[in-house]
C-alpha cells in the first residue's frame, strides 16, 4: 500500500508544530515513502526549505497551506465568535499555476482579511482554484464542524460547494484519527457521505512533531505559545501522543476500513508537481528618457561622472570603467544600477544624508562615477571583483546607509515609483537559542529560576552555539547534565526545541523591488505594526532571482547634517563635508589622544585606547584600524603598531609584496590584499582569485588544498602560471599561502572599512573645528536616550562645553548653540508634543520673545498649552528668562492660566470685561503679581529636572561628590548597559565590581520561605542600574538601604541576554563612612609640644569616626592617635583646626574602599 501524509505542520507553523524540516523529510525517507506534504498554518513560511530537502533526498514535495476560512467576508472583521470565526481548509499545489494561486491566496489572507487570523473567504478561492487540490482539513474545517454539531444536512451542502469551487476530484473529505471522541463520530458520516455524494475520501494525520518520542518537548513548546506552565490545568493540549510521523503501516492499522482513503494520498501526491525556478534575475525595468537605452543611460551617466570626478581622465580609468560596464551588462544588471542611482539621486536632491557607500560596492569605478558611493576606488586600492564577480553569478549587493530620521522618505519615494505592490519589506524569523531556551523551558517546567539562569550562563556566549556545542566546551555544563537529573532533563528538552523559529519580524532595512507585484514570486505576511513583508527571508529571495536593497538607517549621518547646518549657522559660511581635507593633521592628532566620544566606530573603551596607541597618520590608517578592532585581527594589533612605529623593521617575503602590504605596515589585513597576492605573485585572475578569498574565509579545506598546488606550481590548463614561474621560490610561495590562510580567516572587506572611515573622519573633523555644533548635534540624535544624553552632557563639561536648560525665548526643538553653551532641545521636555514646540517658535517668530508668564499663555491657544506643559516647562527650566524663579511659577501659574481662559471665555461671549476698559500702563496692575516665595532648594530644582526631561542638567547631586566617587568605583552603570554592536555589556557575568551613586528607588520583596529581599536603583553620573539585594545580604545592609541615600556598593554582575546586567549586592557603605584622615602638620617637635594641649581641646569637641594623624616635618615623624580620639573630620571641625594651625598645615585624606581591612 501507497501513503503519503498530506496534512503535516512543520516548525513553520510557530510555537505550534517542533516538527523540522530536515528531520522530517529523513525520517518520510527513512519509512520508505516517496512524496510529503507541508501544510502549516496559514503561511508558506517553510515551502522553499522543504522543497530543496524533499527534492535533495529524491522525495516529491507537495507545497500546502491549512488556510483560514472566514465564515462570511474576509473583510468582515465581526462575524462569527470563537470557534466560528473562521474554519480550517487544506490547500495543496497540484501543478505551477496552483502555487502561484496558493501564494496568491495566503497573501490575501494577510494583506486583506487578517483578523486573529490570516483569513481567505469564499471569493478568493473562486478566483485562485485553478490547479489546487483541497481537503476538508481536521475538526476544524467547516464539513467537520456542522457534523459534530448534528447539522449533517449543513455539512453535505458544504461539501459540495468546496466541490463546485476546486472542481470534480479536486475537493476530498479527510478521515483524521488521534483517538479524539469527535473524530470517532464524524468518521463514519464521512464514509456516508462520499457514498451518497461521489466526493473522494483521504485519510490523514495531523502532524506536529517528527518522532514519537517528541510528545513531551512539543508539549513543552505550547506552553510557551501560550504562556502556560506543564503544571497548569486548564491549557491547551494535543492529547494522546498521535500527532508524529507514522509509517505506512501505522496508518493502514488506523484506518483498515479505508483502503481506498489511503490510496488516495499517494495518488494526489502523484498528481501534485511543481518546480520553482531558481537563480534566474527577475529585475525590474529602469524607465529611462525616449532616446536611449538603459545601456546607452548608463553609459552616458558613468562618463559624465568620470569627468567631474578625475581631472585628467586618463585611458587607464577609461579602461577600467568600460572593463565594469561590460561586466555589468553580461551579468544583466545595467537597470539595477539605474534603479540604485535613481533613488540616491532622489535622496541627495531633497537634502537626505546618503552614506559615502558601504559594504564591496565601494570598489566600483561604476558605483563612484554614478555617485552611489563617494570614496575614489583607485585612490584607495579597491577591487571591483570583490563586488561583482564575472566567474561567481551572484546578484550585486548594495547596502545604502541613509539620515536615519528621513530614511522612509527614500522608500516611500521607490514605493511611488514601482507601486506598492511590487515594494515590499522582508521578514526575518526569531529562533529559538541556546540560551533562551533553557530559560523558556526552565519557565514551563517550573524550576527555580536561580538553576535555570545558572545552567543557561554555563552556554559561552558566542555566535551560532548550540547546547550541544556547548557541552562540548564547557565541562560545569556536562557535569550538571551527567550528575543532575532535573538539568539532564532540561537540556534534553531544550536540544528538542532548540532553533525552532519562534517569531516573525521584519528585517531592518531590507526591501524587495519586483518586476511585477510581489505575490506573484513569493506569498506575502503581515508585520506586527501591519505593514506587509514577504514570507521569505532574504537568502531565499535572492536565490528565487529578487532584487533586495538594504535602505540602513545610520544616525551618524543625521548627526553629520544636522551638525553641518549649525555649524553653517554658526559661521556664515558654507561646508562641503564631502570635500574636507581627509588628512588634516590636527584632526588625526585628535583621535590620537583617544578622547574620541560620539565618533562612529572609534567611542568604544576599546577602540579609544587603540586610538590612543595607534596615533593615526592618515585616513589609511583609520581603515586599518576598523578593520583590525574585531575578535581575532586584535592578535595582529601588535605587529600593525610596530610596523607602523618601525617602518626600516618590516621586511616582505618578496619584493612582489611590497606594493601590496606597504598601506599596512607588511601586515594582511584584507581580503582586497589576499586577492590582490594571488593575482600578483600566482597569475591568477582578479575573478578567479576572489574565489580563492571566499575559499579561505569560509574555511574550505578540499578547496584550499587544490588552491595551494595552483598558488605554487601553478595550472597550465587553467591558465594559472603559479609563484615558481614567476620566480618565486617554493619554500617562500608556501610560507605566503599559510600566512593567507592565517589572516584570511579574519581578513576584512576594506571598501566596507573605507566607506566607514570616512564616515569616522567626518564626526572627528566636525567635533574638531565645531564641538560645539557637533555635541548639540548628537545630543539630538540620541534626545529620546536620557541615559546617553547623560554620558554627553559629561563629555560636554570634560570639554569645558556648558550645557543651560531649555528656554522658550531662544530653544528650539533641538538642542541648539547658544553663545558659547549648549542650549537644552525643548522637545526633550516630557509631555511636550512636537506641535507644541512648532507653535511657540512659530509665535515667537511673529511676535517677539515671551515677556511675562502671563503673555506667554495668553499667545498661545488652549489646545497648545495646558496646565500640564506649563508645570512641565517650569519644572524643566524653560520659563526661567520670564522674570522670575520657578518656585514663584509654580505658585501662581494655575491663577494665570484660569484668568486667561476666563478673559479669553468673555471675548468669544462679545462680553466686555473691566479690563478692556483700561489701557496698557493700567493693566499691568491688574496681572497677578509674583510671590515673595524665594527659589527651590537645588536638590528639588535638580529633581524636578529629573522628572521632566530624564537627566539633570543645572548641576547632580553627585558632582560635589565625583573626586570620592571616581577614586573608589572599578565601574559606572554605562558598562551595564547592553550594546547593540558588541551584543553585550562592557561588565562579564560573574565579575566582581564597585558602583557608587545614589539609590533613586527601592522595592522590597518577600520570598516563598519569607525571607526579604530587595531590588534597588543605583543612579550615577552616567545612568542607573539595577541591584539586586538576596536575604543572605539584606539583614547586614538593610539601614544604607534609603531612596537618596549615597553608597557603594560592591558586588557580582549578572548578565542577561540581550538587556543590561544587574548588580548582585554583597556589601554596602553609605559615602559619608568611607574613612577619612585629618592630618595635621608641625614644622618641629618643638612646635608640636608647644601646641599639643591646645590641640587635644579642640579634638576633644568632636566625636566621629575619622582618624587624626600627626606629622613632625623635622625630625621627620607619624603619630596616629588611637580610636579614642577619632572625630568627625566635616566642615565645622576642618575650619576650626585649620584656623588655629594655618591652612597649609591642615589636609583631609580620603581612603579608598579598596584600601580599607573590611573589604576582606
Amino acid at each position: 500500500m501507497n501513503f503519503t501524509h498530506l496534512h503535516v505542520h512543520t516548525e513553520y507553523s510557530l510555537l505550534d508544530g517542533s516538527n523540522k524540516i530536515k528531520e522530517y523529510v529523513a525520517k518520510v525517507k527513512e519509512l520508505g515513502m516517496d512524496s510529503a506534504a507541508i501544510t502549516d498554518h496559514g503561511v508558506m513560511f517553510g515551502v522553499i526549505d522543504f522543497y530543496r530537502a524533499a527534492r535533495e533526498a529524491g522525495i516529491n514535495p507537495v507545497l500546502g497551506c491549512e488556510v483560514y476560512v472566514a465564515p462570511g467576508s474576509r473583510f468582515d472583521k465581526e462575524q462569527g465568535a470563537g470557534d466560528d470565526r473562521y474554519y480550517h481548509l487544506v490547500l495543496l499545489a497540484e501543478n505551477n499555476q496552483g502555487y502561484a494561486n496558493l501564494m496568491k491566496i495566503v497573501s490575501k489572507g494577510f494583506v486583506e482579511g487578517f483578523y486573529y487570523k490570516p483569513r481567505v473567504d469564499i471569493e478568493v478561492l473562486r478566483e485562485y482554484h485553478e490547479g489546487i487540490i483541497a481537503l476538508s482539513a481536521c475538526l476544524a474545517g467547516e464539513v467537520q464542524r456542522y457534523l459534530v454539531r448534528g447539522m449533517y444536512e449543513e455539512a453535505v451542502k458544504s461539501a459540495l460547494k468546496y466541490r463546485d469551487i476546486f472542481g470534480e476530484n479536486n475537493f476530498f473529505l479527510e478521515l483524521q484519527d488521534h483517538g479524539i471522541p469527535d473524530q470517532k463520530m464524524v468518521n463514519p458520516q464521512l464514509l456516508r457521505m462520499s457514498k451518497e455524494t461521489g466526493i473522494g475520501l483521504v485519510a490523514t494525520n495531523d502532524v506536529h512533531y517528527t518522532y514519537k518520542e517528541d510528545v513531551a518537548p512539543h508539549d513543552i513548546l505550547l506552553c510557551i505559545q501560550t504562556g502556560k506552565k506543564l503544571a497548569d490545568e486548564d491549557r491547551m493540549r494535543y492529547e494522546g501522543g498521535q500527532y508524529y510521523v507514522k509509517s505506512p503501516e501505522e496508518m493502514a492499522a488506523l484506518f483498515p476500513y479505508a483502503a481506498e482513503a489511503l490510496e488516495n494520498t499517494h495518488k494526489i501526491a502523484m498528481r501534485c508537481h511543481v518546480d520553482i525556478e531558481f537563480g534566474v534575475t527577475k529585475l525590474p525595468k529602469y524607465d529611462v528618457p525616449k532616446e536611449y537605452t538603459s545601456w546607452e543611460y548608463l553609459n552616458k551617466l558613468c562618463f559624465e561622472g568620470l569627468e567631474e570626478r578625475y581631472s585628467p581622465v586618463t585611458q587607464e580609468l577609461k579602461d577600467r570603467l568600460n572593463y565594469e560596464l561590460d561586466t555589468i551588462k553580461t551579468m544583466g544588471y545595467v537597470d539595477y544600477f539605474l534603479i540604485v542611482w535613481d533613488f540616491i539621486k532622489y535622496a541627495r536632491d531633497h537634502g537626505i544624508m546618503v552614506g559615502p557607500g558601504r559594504g564591496s560596492a565601494a570598489g566600483s569605478i561604476v558605483s563612484y562615477t554614478l555617485g552611489i558611493t563617494k570614496l575614489d576606488p583607485i585612490k584607495y586600492n579597491l577591487l571591483f571583483e570583490r563586488f561583482l564577480n564575472p566567474e561567481r553569478v551572484s546578484m550585486p549587493d548594495i547596502d545604502i546607509d541613509f539620515c536615519f530620521e528621513r530614511r522612509q522618505e527614500v522608500i516611500d519615494y521607490v514605493v511611488r515609483k514601482y507601486g506598492k505592490d511590487r515594494v515590499v519589506q522582508i521578514v526575518t524569523f526569531g529562533t529559538m537559542a541556546a540560551r533562551g531556551v533553557i530559560r523558556d523551558v526552565g519557565r514551563v517546567m517550573d524550576l527555580p529560576y536561580a538553576l535555570c539562569d545558572t545552567i543557561a550562563k554555563m552556554i559561552p556566549n558566542e555566535l551560532n552555539i548550540t547546547i550541544d556545542k556547548a557541552l562540548d566546551m564547557s565541562s560545569d555544563l556536562r557535569r550538571a547534565y551527567k550528575e543532575d537529573e532535573q538539568v539532564k532533563q532540561l537540556i534534553d528538552m531544550s536540544k528538542r526545541l532548540e532553533g525552532l523559529p519562534r517569531h516573525t519580524s521584519m528585517h531592518a532595512a531590507g526591501v524587495v523591488i519586483s518586476q511585477k507585484s510581489v505575490d506573484e514570486y513569493v506569498p506575502l505576511s503581515r508585520a506586527s505594526d501591519g505593514s506587509i513583508t514577504t514570507q521569505f527571508t532574504m537568502t531565499t529571495l535572492e536565490e528565487l532571482g529578487l532584487l533586495k536593497m538594504d535602505f540602513l538607517g545610520l544616525r551618524t549621518l543625521t548627526v553629520i547634517q544636522d551638525a553641518v547646518r549649525l555649524a553653517e549657522k554658526s559661521t556664515g559660511k558654507k561646508i562641503d563635508i564631502d570635500h574636507i581635507d581627509y588628512n588634516d593633521k590636527d584632526v588625526l592628532l585628535s583621535i590620537g589622544t583617544g578622547k574620541t566620544e560620539g565618533i562612529f566606530q572609534l567611542e568604544s573603551g576599546g577602540m579609544k585606547n587603540f586610538m590612543k596607541e595607534l596615533k593615526p597618520q592618515s585616513l589609511e590608517d583609520i581603515i586599518a584600524g576598523i578593520s583590525l578592532y574585531r575578535p581575532g585581527p586584535m592578535d595582529f594589533i601588535p605587529q600593525y603598531v610596530r610596523g607602523k612605529n618601525n617602518p626600516d623593521n618590516i621586511t616582505y617575503d618578496c619584493p612582489q609584496l611590497e606594493e601590496i602590504l606597504e598601506p599596512t605596515y607588511g601586515c594582511i589585513v584584507y581580503q582586497e590584499q589576499v586577492m590582490q597576492i594571488v593575482r600578483n605573485l600566482a597569475g591568477y585572475t582578479l575573478g578567479r582569485s576572489d574565489l580563492v578569498r571566499r575559499a579561505m574565509s569560509k574555511k574550505k579545506a578540499s578547496v584550499m588544498e587544490k588552491e595551494r598546488q595552483n598558488f605554487v606550481y601553478g595550472n597550465e590548463e587553467e591558465g594559472v602560471p603559479g609563484c615558481i614561474n614567476n620566480g618565486i621560490d617554493e619554500k617562500v610561495a608556501n610560507k605566503i599561502y599559510d600566512d593567507m590562510i592565517d589572516f584570511a580567516k579574519y581578513a576584512f572587506n576594506k571598501s566596507h572599512a573605507a566607506a566607514y572611515a570616512v564616515v569616522s573622519y567626518q564626526t572627528a573633523y566636525l567635533k574638531y573645528y565645531y564641538p560645539l555644533e557637533f555635541m548639540a548635534a548628537l545630543m539630538t540624535s540620541v534626545i529620546d536616550n536620557p541615559s546617553k544624553v547623560a554620558e554627553y552632557i559629561l563629555t560636554c563639561r570634560q570639554m569645558g562645553i556648558a550645557i543651560l536648560p531649555p528656554d522658550i525665548n531662544v530653544g528650539e526643538s533641538a538642542f541648539s548653540v547658544d553663545g558659547d553653551s549648549i542650549r537644552y532641545g525643548l522637545s526633550a521636555i516630557k509631555s511636550i508634543g512636537r506641535p507644541v514646540i512648532d507653535a511657540i517658535v512659530k509665535e515667537r517668530s511673529a511676535g517677539g520673545k515671551y515677556r511675562s508668564l502671563s503673555d506667554f499663555i495668553e499667545r498661545l491657544t488652549g489646545k497648545e498649552v495646558n496646565k500640564r506643559t506649563i508645570e512641565n516647562f517650569i519644572k524643566a527650566g524653560a520659563l526661567d528668562s520670564l522674570g522670575g524663579t520657578r518656585k514663584q511659577f509654580m505658585m501662581i501659574y494655575v491663577s494665570i492660566l484660569d484668568n486667561v481662559n476666563q478673559t479669553k471665555k468673555y471675548s468669544m461671549a462679545g462680553q466686555m470685561s473691566l479690563f478692556d476698559l483700561v489701557g496698557e500702563e493700567e493693566k499691568k496692575d491688574f496681572e497677578i503679581r509674583l510671590p515673595d516665595v524665594g527659589e527651590y532648594e537645588k536638590e528639588q530644582l535638580l529633581a524636578f529636572e529629573k522628572e521632566v526631561l530624564g537627566v539633570y542638567i543645572s548641576g547632580h547631586p553627585l558632582e560635589k561628590y565625583e573626586e570620592k566617587w571616581r577614586k573608589n568605583i572599578s565601574n559606572t552603570t554605562l558598562d551595564f548597559q547592553f550594546d547593540e554592536e558588541t551584543g553585550g555589556t562592557k561588565v562579564l557575568d560573574g565579575q566582581k565590581v564597585i558602583i557608587g551613586g545614589m539609590i533613586t528607588e527601592k522595592t522590597i520583596k518577600h520570598t516563598k520561605t519569607n525571607k526579604t529581599m530587595a531590588f534597588l536603583t543605583l543612579e550615577d553620573l552616567l545612568g542607573t542600574v539595577e541591584v539586586v539585594v538576596f536575604p543572605r545580604d539584606y539583614e547586614g545592609n538593610k539601614e544604607l538601604m534609603e531612596e537618596d541615600a549615597k553608597v557603594f556598593i560592591r558586588g557580582r554582575v549578572s548578565s542577561e541576554d540581550d538587556k543590561a546586567s544587574k548588580l548582585i549586592c554583597e556589601k554596602i557603605w553609605a559615602f559619608e563612612d568611607l574613612p577619612r584622615e585629618i592630618w595635621i602638620q608641625f614644622e618641629n617637635m618643638e612646635e608640636y609640644l608647644r601646641q599639643e594641649e591646645s590641640m587635644y581641646q579642640i579634638l576633644r569637641r568632636s566625636e566621629g569616626k575619622d582618624t587624626v594623624v600627626i606629622y613632625v616635618k623635622s625630625p621627620k615623624a607619624i603619630k596616629r592617635l588611637s580610636q579614642n580620639w577619632c572625630v568627625d573630620a566635616g566642615e565645622p571641625l576642618f575650619s576650626e583646626i585649620s584656623e588655629r594651625f594655618g591652612e597649609k598645615n591642615v589636609k583631609l585624606v580620603e581612603k579608598c574602599i579598596e584600601n580599607m581591612k573590611k573589604m576582606n
